[in-house]
């Protein structure tokens, strides 16, 4: 199964230069925990949920003022459409991401979540072990 497969290609995106508080709003009215930024309809960094409290709420920077390009993340692991899932699993679980862009030719085609892994019934052990992968950390700070 490949990348394109599972993948949702309804995707939302903002540029560098949109506000932190307009992205927030954008992830909100999409129900999505993160959005790829975007310049001159190319890559440049994602923004999640997290990145919103602990880079702007966290650090009282003004949501209003501040612009994407200042807290987005800008070494993005990204997939291409014709990857194969068990290849993308393997991507995310080893740099513990729980979303991550399928990019072609530069441009976002796609994000592929633990949830669309956990879809695709032949991969639903693969979306497990990435998350257990990705909270292993989470689980020792608590211990």
């Amino acid at each position: 199964m490949k990348a394109k497969e599972i993948m949702t290609s309804d995707i939302v995106s903002v540029n560098e230069d949109t506000s932190i508080k307009e992205a927030a709003r954008k992830m909100r009215d999409e129900d999505v925990g993160s959005i790829p930024v975007e310049d001159n309809n190319e890559l440049v960094g994602i923004i999640t949920d997290r990145d919103i409290v602990l880079k702007t709420i966290a650090e009282d920077i003004n949501a209003q003022d501040a612009k994407c390009k200042d807290i987005m993340s800008k070494d993005v692991i990204t997939a291409t459409p014709d990857m194969n899932v068990k290849d993308v699993a393997d991507l995310m679980s080893h740099n513990q991401v729980k979303r991550i862009p399928v990019v072609e030719d530069k441009n976002v085609v796609g994000i592929i979540s633990l949830k669309d892994l956990s879809q695709a019934r032949a991969f639903e052990d693969e979306a497990g072990e990435v998350l257990n992968d990705i909270t292993e950390d989470d689980y020792d700070t608590f211990s």
